[in-house]
């Protein structure tokens, strides 16, 4: 399976002054849920991973959160995309627990569900703490989608690119398969006439709190 994992603010919607307490306070960034599409189309499942403390202080509560992404995920169906989960921390920083970001037990949550080894993961997000997490279990593929970030609050391996978008650009290309190069004069190969086809693949059942 190959299974992405991003963060909210910042790289799906405008980060804004504070925290995003509202339906109408989530406004997505340019290109970011076309991004998500194109990363669905080339077969990845993708979930959100992020901190929200303003649970844990009381700013808002989990029917304001489930209203958020309620937006988000009407927007991304507009586009025939899907995220199949968010898993957020609820604490407030106080709280000392073992899930917020960059803490690496959220993610570890993730592996664990969808049965996925840390280095096959793609993780991507404008939040360092994320990325440090990630780079705590073991992820190899960091991405930076923060073109502004402190380049020096970033886990060493990481890759910075200016949006989703570009991200997604790079690594659907980076994934394409090269061209063989043409030996002058030699003749095309035969075309067989039977190859097998491939087995399908049965989908995998997506998590409990999936869209």
């Amino acid at each position: 399976m190959k299974l992405a994992i991003l963060d909210r603010d910042g790289t799906l919607n405008l980060p804004g002054d504070g925290y995003i307490a509202s339906p109408d306070e989530w406004i997505v960034l340019p290109g970011a849920l076309e991004a998500v599409a194109r990363l669905n189309r080339a077969g990845w499942r993708v979930v959100l991973a992020c901190n929200q403390p303003g649970l844990g202080r009381g700013l808002f509560d989990v029917t304001v959160l489930n209203a958020i992404h309620a937006k988000m995920y009407r927007q991304l169906a507009a586009l025939g995309a899907r995220i199949d989960a968010v898993f957020f921390c609820p604490h407030a920083p106080q709280d000392a627990c073992d899930c917020c970001l960059p803490r690496p037990a959220l993610l570890a949550q993730i592996c664990e569900r969808y049965g996925v080894e840390a280095p096959q993961l793609l993780v991507a997000g404008a939040s360092a703490a994320l990325l440090e997490a990630a780079s705590a279990l073991g992820v190899r593929a960091l991405h930076c989608v923060a073109a502004n970030a402190p380049h020096a609050d970033l886990p060493a391996g990481t890759q910075v690119h200016a949006s989703l978008a570009a991200m997604v650009e790079q690594v659907l290309q980076e994934a394409q398969p090269p061209l063989a190069a043409a030996t002058p004069g030699a003749r095309d190969a035969p075309v067989p006439t039977e190859a097998p086809l491939p087995l399908p693949v049965a989908p995998t059942p997506g998590a409990p709190h999936a869209a």
